[in-house]
């Protein structure tokens, strides 16, 4: 099996993979393997043997049906995978990008992301990235953003973590709203044995009615640590924001929540929730009543907060 199928089997892509409507981008190592261009949205890439730099720019105008996919791979047990992204997306444009970062095999790989977003007036740019691990932890993954959000624009990222173990993350991503701009963040990880987990993200509300909510949803079992830093500024008349974290532990694990407000005009409002601490009583009584053992229903609730 090649390089390309084998990524795009593990992704689950068979279906996008053959549709020539769908435009895509298929990494292995610092490698491009496969991709498809569409109508609406270009995208160029320059690769070498340290690192791969990728433009992406959705033209003026155009809305894009159908997610753009993105496989960032390393089949490899050892590899240091460097990527930098660079999208913008033009006035009164629409994009999804899914991105699909897949490390099976991983002993000792490092995967660094580089991204820098600029979303121009009266357009939407949303990024689902989605990660697929191995079990032995060998993974060191740092994602980075920085984000500017036009007037009356929209940037919404998730990112998941569920599959497979943690190994390091460490999350760092910065975004700006102007005017009538919506910023939305969550991160949904799932963390085991030594797993870190380091989430520092900021957004700056910097004009009138300015929105933002960063969402924080981790888990952390056996000795994993976790560590989230959320802050929203607001700067101007009318600019809104939320910051919310909750952390589920099990085990011996530790776990700390630092979410940051700063309010800069007196029209402005920022408000914060923050809950960390084990599984309630109360939850898993219920599900064990319904014949479950206690490390089912533990499951089962994790699950919920993840899902």
């Amino acid at each position: 099996m090649s390089e390309y199928d084998e990524l795009i089997k593990t992704a689950g892509l068979h279906k996008e993979a053959e549709d020539k409507r769908v435009a895509k981008l298929v990494i292995s190592d610092n490698e491009i393997v496969g991709g498809n261009n569409i109508d609406g949205i270009e995208i160029k890439t320059d690769a070498t043997e340290e690192q791969i730099n990728i433009d992406v720019r959705v033209k003026e105008g155009y809305v894009i049906e159908n997610p753009v996919h993105m496989c960032f791979g390393v089949l490899k047990k050892e590899f240091n995978q460097k990527i930098n992204l660079n999208i913008e997306v033009e006035d009164n444009a629409e994009v999804t990008i899914v991105g699909h970062c897949i490390f099976p095999k991983a002993v000792k790989v490092k995967h660094f992301m580089d991204a820098k977003i600029k979303i121009k007036e009266n357009s939407k740019y949303s990024y689902f990235e989605k990660h697929i691990h191995s079990d032995t932890g060998g993974v060191e993954v740092y994602p980075k953003a920085v984000v500017e959000v036009g007037k009356n624009s929209k940037f919404k990222t998730e990112f998941e973590l569920l599959k497979g173990r943690v190994g390091l993350l460490d999350i760092d991503y910065k975004a700006d709203g102007c005017k009538n701009s919506v910023i939305d963040v969550i991160a949904r990880i799932s963390g085991y044995k030594d797993d870190i987990i380091k989430i520092n993200e900021s957004a700056n509300l910097k004009e009138e009615y300015a929105r933002g909510v960063l969402r924080s949803r981790v888990a952390v079992r056996d000795d994993a640590k976790a560590e989230v830093y959320n802050k929203i500024t607001a700067s101007a008349a009318h600019a809104r924001g939320h910051v919310d974290c909750t952390e589920i532990l099990q085990g011996n694990g530790i776990v700390k929540a630092y979410p940051d407000v700063e309010v800069l005009h007196p029209k402005a409002r920022v408000t914060h929730e923050a809950k960390l601490g084990g599984i309630e009583n109360k939850q898993l009584e219920t599900l064990m009543a319904r014949g479950l053992t206690e490390k089912e229903a533990e499951e089962i609730i994790i699950e919920g907060l993840l899902s």
